[in-house]
């Protein structure tokens, strides 16, 4: 739970991770990749403020006691979601793979949430995978990365055919939360292997029966995700990097994204999303809280969002989508069947 200012406010975190990328998890042979990659995460962190930052070495693995002072007692986190990501390409272990994730299940119970992942290109290996995944965790959700390296191959589309099966497992096991990284790249991932191009296809698909959360809202092809976006009501702004990744850096940038993101998808369907540990949640969390569509004629045209709207998006629209209980005293004045509405924007009617 969080407080500011004498008011409480429920915090979903639908997007954070315990990874693993020191050197001795590098796989042999690969380590330029391995250093690479984390390198780039730790350069984004850079982004929030300074006091924020930690040493690579830290950045690198941090500690369970790391994880629960910034997460639960600093940040006032609820519930979050552990977004599985494996690239063992280039790590051994995994970079944070569902049964690293799961093992802090006990250690927090009730605290979280764990999702698993699937790469069609793994076959009929893979759906033995998500199969034995879902009765150990029973999934409510998966974490797709389509830009995964996987032998030789440096990329996948939702459309791909071998796709299909996977979201028709999805269906069959009731894991109803498609998690997209559609947003900026890391090195030496292909920027192009994350374009949304390919939501809207499985998203009309599979309209009624699962939901798709494009994490980092497709940036930067904001405006292509907003279109898209607006026509597919099982579509979801995932907002992890909007806040942590612009809000203090890029603040008119912020502005500018927020502003499109509520005319055209809405406050229902937007989630809040830390990234940690490239970012903390606390100071995100505060200086959302804080802030105000600027009065300025540069953004009349965009809505503004009010309180009620900003308990949707820290926690009452993820809540919903994952069945999380919320208690009456922290849901403000919005009504239990509100959140993660479908119909929300008003841009476009």
């Amino acid at each position: 739970m969080y407080e500011k200012d004498g008011k409480k406010y429920f915090i979903f975190d639908s997007h954070l991770h315990f990874w693993d990328a020191s050197p001795a998890n590098w796989v042999k042979g690969h380590e330029e990749y391995a250093k690479g990659w984390i390198e780039c995460f730790h350069a984004y962190q850079g982004l929030g403020p300074a006091e924020t930052h930690w040493t690579l070495e830290k950045f690198q693995k941090y500690t369970i006691e790391d994880f629960e002072k910034d997460v639960f007692t600093n940040g006032g986190v609820d519930k979050a979601v552990f977004q599985s990501t494996y690239l063992k390409e280039w790590y051994t272990t995994g970079f944070n793979d569902v049964d690293a994730n799961g093992a802090l299940l006990e250690r927090f119970p009730g605290k979280l949430i764990v999702n698993g992942r699937w790469d069609p290109r793994e076959g009929t290996a893979g759906l033995e995978q998500l199969e034995a995944d879902n009765e150990k965790y029973d999934l409510k959700g998966v974490k797709l990365y389509t830009a995964e390296w996987y032998k030789g191959s440096r990329g996948w589309k939702l459309t791909d055919e071998e796709a299909k099966p996977f979201f028709d497992k999805c269906v069959e096991l009731g894991i109803t939360n498609i998690h997209v990284h559609k947003g900026p790249t890391i090195w030496p991932l292909d920027k192009d292997a994350f374009d949304v191009a390919d939501v809207d296809h499985v998203a009309t698909d599979y309209n009624g029966r699962l939901n798709f959360i494009v994490e980092h809202v497709g940036l930067p092809r904001i405006e292509d995700f907003c279109f898209m976006a607006t026509q597919e009501p099982n579509v979801y702004a995932g907002l992890a990097v909007v806040i942590g990744g612009l809000s203090h850096a890029r603040p008119n940038f912020f502005n500018k994204v927020m502003g499109e993101l509520l005319f055209w998808v809405g406050e229902d369907k937007m989630l809040f999303g830390s990234d940690y540990a490239i970012w903390e949640p606390q100071w995100q969390i505060e200086k959302f809280l804080a802030w105000e569509m600027p009065d300025d004629p540069a953004y009349s045209d965009f809505p503004g969002l009010d309180e009620n709207g900003k308990r949707k998006i820290l926690g009452l629209n993820g809540a919903k989508l994952y069945d999380v209980e919320v208690p009456a005293d922290l849901r403000g004045d919005v009504p239990a069947d509100e959140p993660a509405s479908e119909e929300s924007a008003v841009g476009v009617g």
